[in-house]
């Protein structure tokens, strides 16, 4: 999209590059990263950021017009947590790179998500990449790392001592995120405690560190219920759903409210038509539709081609969205001549007096695969996984 920096870029670009940006990600965190990082970052002008804003500041209007009473539907009733709040603390949304009828380059809204999503590390990523290539911080993020390690602190620690604050997660060592839950540690001083380590007396919650239980008063939480529901036997001491004086960051509430039960809700140039399943018109042709599960996470259980047959088959079809597809297009360019997709996740956090969320940073996918997920690429393509977006002048 910006042909001076890609042209500089794939001149710069080395193997010995793409190991040393690996290699000091690694060292900053103490962990090699376990999913793919791409060789390259992906550069978008100006305009398409502009576009990407306008988008999520009209999907932001739009979701704070909703009764509460809309949101709470969209929370499955053995998955209610106590002491809701009245918005999320962290908002993600992701939008596709993409071609329209006319042939023009645009955002198309994909999902969005009321769930942290990898933010720490997505700023050490974005520094890591002007480490390596200088000329890259003429266009990088201007938030300083102190504003945005400030921004967490406050948010996720708040007034709290550190210590009674937490990162939770199930087996957090066999993630894939476990680079972010590191860096998180370094930088805001809390400990990553196993969902299966805690303990529980009366409505309080504690974590043992050098043979002494801590209280825990605030949870930055990242358990998914749909995992936690794929463990068969997981022993804890405490449920979700029970009354605990704990302050959730986010509540686990939200992981429902914002999410794909909103995409046919939503209106704008750049929201694709969605229904629930239930409600699919006859007029449409499900040939132009994606089939998706309400509340699955990472890719899990979309259909790109559904039949007749498929969703006749779905007996909970309210738990079910098609989304019109769209055109993925591929213009991001390799040192080989190949082009990759790519899509785009914005991070936001929504502090508690605040009327609409704050852009920290982003975090972008790039692919060769009909979907944006590098398990579906060949082992040996590139130019591919996790990567940052870049935005600057033609």
């Amino acid at each position: 999209m910006i042909p001076r920096y890609r042209k500089q870029f794939n001149q710069d670009f080395s193997q010995e590059k793409y190991s040393q940006l690996k290699d000091i990600l690694t060292q900053k965190s103490g962990i090699e990263p376990a999913f793919r990082i791409s060789e390259s970052p992906f550069f978008l002008t100006k305009e398409f950021e502009h576009k990407l804003i306008d988008a999520s500041e009209s999907i932001i209007d739009q979701i704070k017009a909703l009764p509460a009473e809309t949101l709470q539907k969209a929370i499955p009733e053995n998955c209610n947590v106590p002491n809701d709040t009245d918005q999320p603390h962290f908002f993600t949304i992701d939008f596709g790179v993409c071609k329209n009828a006319n042939g023009e380059i645009e955002p198309q809204l994909i999902e969005l998500q009321a769930f942290p999503s990898l933010y720490t590390f997505q700023k050490t990523f974005e520094n890591t990449f002007c480490e390596v290539y200088p000329f890259l911080s003429d266009i990088k993020n201007p938030m300083s790392a102190d504003q945005f390690r400030e921004y967490l602190r406050e948010l996720i620690v708040g007034d709290e001592n550190p210590e009674n604050v937490i990162l939770l997660e199930i087996f957090p060592e066999q993630q894939k995120t476990a680079i972010d839950f590191a860096l998180t540690e370094k930088l805001l001083g809390i400990k990553t405690v196993c969902l299966t380590k805690v303990k529980k007396e009366g409505k309080k919650l504690y974590y043992e560190n050098n043979g002494q239980l801590i209280e825990i008063k605030r949870i930055y939480n990242r358990v998914i219920f749909d995992e936690l529901d794929r463990i068969p036997d997981l022993k804890t001491e405490f449920n979700f759903r029970e009354e605990i004086e704990v302050k959730w960051i986010t509540h686990p509430n939200w992981f429902f409210k914002i999410s794909k039960y909103l995409l046919p809700l939503l209106k704008h140039q750049f929201v694709p038509k969605s229904y629930f399943l239930h409600e699919f018109p006859e007029n449409e042709q499900l040939k132009d539709y994606v089939l998706k599960p309400l509340f699955s996470f990472a890719g899990s259980g979309v259909n790109l081609n559904p039949t007749q047959d498929i969703t006749d088959a779905i007996q909970d079809k309210e738990n079910y969205i098609l989304q019109r597809k769209v055109q993925y297009e591929p213009i991001f360019e390799d040192i080989n001549g190949d082009f990759s997709k790519a899509e785009i996740r914005l991070l936001y956090i929504w502090r508690e007096n605040d009327e609409r969320p704050i852009l920290l940073e982003n975090l972008g996918r790039m692919t060769k695969a009909a979907m944006v997920n590098v398990d579906f690429n060949k082992k040996d393509a590139i130019w591919i996984g996790s990567s940052n977006v870049f935005f600057g002048e033609e």
